[in-house]
């Protein structure tokens, strides 16, 4: 092989998607759980950790090109993304080759970052209900996102900072007797995202993408006022406010640059949004504000065999839920809330969606057991570009 044609078949080796191949986005809670910070440095470390390896497992077995990682600690002083690769994800856990990503993105959330308020309501200060996102340390519950493709940080966005008081018609939590729940101080520099919101630029070879990542509270651990449910609406909300195709001069990111993402944008949502469309505690309509869009592809609804075995054989809750149990994302506690869909990838209208799942196989098919990693089930779409 001579010539061009020999270069030609070396970019195509070198680049991924540069010929529009398709490109598989993951998300993926690996509900990680550390007690104290310094776990998972020391878990990463170690290369023997029985979660990460079986987390390295299950990546390697759906092989995404670009994952994002809920629950996954934040500490500025490790390198987590080149200990995860090193220790773990290019060494074989299981049947599948081993699979690497040279690029990858975290940055500080808001969960276990003191406020210095009393945002829950106790009469004091201090402690993981009045950190700005629930934390008993900082960096607890963060996010990772891992790629094989470059991301642009210098024009990526983060929303870590946004007041949730800044949303138009945000859902303010109030007492049953009709009084605001939190004083004018508070609400009025109280954070959004409970942990962030970020917007990446994923430079695939075939024009950008624009990644959005998050991780809302779940609508639950409150009382009567329900703040931890409307600021779930509200935290989902802001994807919707953030892509519609209308100016949302509303919306300022941390370096306070103004706007939603642009009308003809191409992105995808995903994360860990806890809230299923038909089940569970969060406000009726909640993830309905993304499916329901018309600029967001909702076409292509992953499902398992796994999930419908699950909800079936475990009963509880689930025989009452009115969701599509092979559709389940996640393998709740079956008394009280029971499995639900509330992790998601959902793409703009302008992609191609060609295929998407659930890694939950059925017993005895030889595969990984999800119910070693986490309580939540990756989630992937494949897309055209």
């Amino acid at each position: 092989m001579r010539g061009p044609l020999c270069i030609f078949v070396f970019l195509v080796l070198l680049l991924p998607g540069c010929l529009g191949a398709d490109v598989r986005i993951a998300t993926f809670n690996i509900a990680m759980g550390f007690d104290r910070p310094g776990e998972m440095r020391s878990a990463l470390e170690s290369g023997q950790h029985a979660r990460l390896r079986a987390v390295a497992d299950v990546l390697q077995r759906v092989r995404p090109d670009i994952v994002l990682l809920n629950e996954f600690d934040f500490d500025p002083a490790t390198d987590a993304a080149g200990l995860l690769n090193r220790n773990y994800l290019v060494l074989q856990q299981g049947r599948y080759a081993p699979i690497e990503y040279p690029y990858h993105f975290r940055a500080p959330v808001n969960t276990g970052e003191d406020s210095g308020l009393d945002l829950d309501g106790d009469g004091k200060t201090g402690g993981p209900g009045d950190a700005w996102g629930f934390g008993h340390y900082s960096g607890q519950y963060g996010m990772l996102v891992l790629s094989r493709y470059p991301i642009d940080e210098r024009r990526s966005r983060s929303f870590r900072r946004f007041p949730w008081s800044g949303m138009p018609g945000a859902l303010r939590p109030v007492n049953p007797d009709g009084t605001p729940f939190h004083d004018e101080a508070s609400w009025s520099v109280l954070r959004l995202s409970s942990k962030s919101h970020w917007d990446l630029l994923i430079e695939t070879g075939n024009g950008p993408l624009h990644l959005l990542a998050s991780h809302p509270t779940p609508p639950v651990f409150d009382g009567p006022e329900d703040r931890n449910g409307r600021r779930n609406f509200d935290e989902i909300r802001f994807w919707r406010e953030y892509t519609n195709p209308e100016p949302a001069a509303w919306i300022r990111d941390d370096r306070g640059v103004a706007g939603g993402i642009g009308p003809d944008a191409r992105f995808v949502i995903l994360g860990d949004l806890n809230a299923d469309p038909f089940d569970g505690d969060s406000l009726p309509g909640a993830i309905d504000q993304l499916l329901s869009a018309a600029w967001i592809d909702a076409s292509c609804t992953p499902a398992s065999a796994g999930g419908d075995e699950a909800a079936r054989g475990q009963g509880g809750v689930n025989a009452m839920h009115q969701g599509e149990p092979s559709q389940d994302t996640a393998d709740f506690n079956d008394r009280f809330s029971g499995n639900l869909r509330v992790d998601y990838v959902l793409p703009s209208a302008n992609l191609q969606s060609m295929r998407c799942g659930i890694f939950w196989p059925a017993r005895g098919s030889g595969e990984p057991d999800p119910a070693e990693v986490s309580d939540h089930r990756l989630v992937w779409l494949d897309i055209r570009l």
